[in-house]
């Protein structure tokens, strides 16, 4: 009985294609594109929640907002991307909270304001028509 000695030079140049073919899809898989688009939402939604003057009315909030698109940004430039969109999505929920919460408080200001003015005027009707409450 005879053994065949395997030919390393013909198994080689049989495996080099699809080894160097696995390899360059693991290194095109290993870094996500940018979260570009969570980004620019983050943004958008911290200028919103600017625009409708959050900063007065849930400070904690929208710093929280921009301290996470700024770590977003960081981690992009790091070339961590999944990092970068999570902080992402929850810089814009909290940028989002922030102008939710803004409008709760305004509304409640207006209804106080509002409850005001009906309990003025009522104690004006009354006072004008000689009735005591």
């Amino acid at each position: 009985m005879t053994r065949k000695i395997p030919n390393w030079r013909a198994a080689r140049s049989l495996l080099a294609p699809p080894i160097a073919g696995v390899m360059l899809l693991a290194g095109c898989a290993s870094t996500p594109p940018a979260p570009i688009a969570a980004i620019a939402s983050a943004h958008q939604a911290l200028v919103n929640a600017e625009r409708v003057d959050s900063g007065h009315y849930a400070a904690g909030e929208i710093e929280e907002a921009r301290s996470k698109l700024a770590q977003a940004q960081t981690e992009v430039a790091r070339r961590h991307m999944i990092v970068a969109r999570r902080l992402a999505l929850e810089s814009k929920t909290e940028a989002d909270l922030a102008t939710a919460i803004t409008a709760e408080k305004k509304a409640r200001l207006a209804n106080v304001e509002l409850q005001r003015g009906n309990d003025a005027l009522s104690s004006e009707m009354q006072r004008n028509s000689g009735s005591t409450p």
